[in-house]
Parts: C-alpha cells; structure tokens; sequence
C-alpha cells in the first residue's frame, strides 16, 4: 500500500501535520503574530476606522440591520474574509444585531492584522 500524503492545516494556534494517522502540531510566527501594538500605534489604527472604538483591549463595533437575513448575510461575508486572513473575530449575532470583538490572543492585544480586519468588515458592511 502506498504512503499517503501528508497534510497540513493551518489554524489560529499553529500548523498540524497529519500523515498516516498521527498529528503533530508546531507553532509557527505568522502572519497573525506580527507584534502586539504600542499605544500610539493602536491610537493611529483608530483614527482610520468608522464606528469602531476600544473595550477591554479588544477593537469593538455594533452593526444592526434590517432583520435577521441581512445581519446573517453580513456575518458570512465576513467570516470568508477572516477565514482568508486566518484571522477570526469574537462575536455575537441577536436577530439584527452583531457584535464584533477583534483581538489577537496569542500576543494578547491588538495587531496589525486586526485593523487589517477591521478595515475589511469596514468596507463589507458598506460604512
């Protein structure tokens, strides 16, 4: 029977390697661990985003829409484009109503790639 190959997947916490049945999971400094921001530098990501404002050290925002569909629709739109970066939100949907929370855990603060992401939900959701 011939080696099968082996396959990687790539997550929030590092790569893991699948081959024959075992795994192995290895960390890795991607694109997601590009360094914790200073003060001023998270000042002058917020300056550049709508509507969206410091809680807890997480990048916070509100979105409401029409109904249910509409916000469930939104919330598809961005989970593709957080999927793209490997970069995932914390957050919550009640019926026309999400709430995003954007931090990167594994610095435990706020990086590049979350106003990256900011930016991006910014111009899905069209304001």
């Amino acid at each position: 029977m011939p080696a099968r190959p082996a396959v990687w997947y790539h997550g929030p916490r590092g790569a893991v390697l699948k081959r024959s049945g075992v795994k192995r999971r290895f960390r890795y400094s991607g694109p997601m661990s590009s360094g914790k921001l200073s003060k001023q530098e998270v000042a002058a990501g917020l300056s550049k985003l709508d509507g969206w404002h410091l809680v807890k050290g997480s990048l916070h925002r509100r979105f409401e829409f029409k109904d249910f569909t509409q916000a469930f629709g939104f919330m598809k739109r961005v989970a593709l484009a957080a999927d793209r970066m490997d970069h995932h939100p914390d957050w919550s949907n009640a019926y026309n109503k999400v709430t995003i929370d954007l931090s990167t855990h594994s610095v435990g603060g706020l990086t590049k790639n979350d106003f990256e992401l900011a930016g991006k939900i910014q111009k899905i959701h069209g304001k």
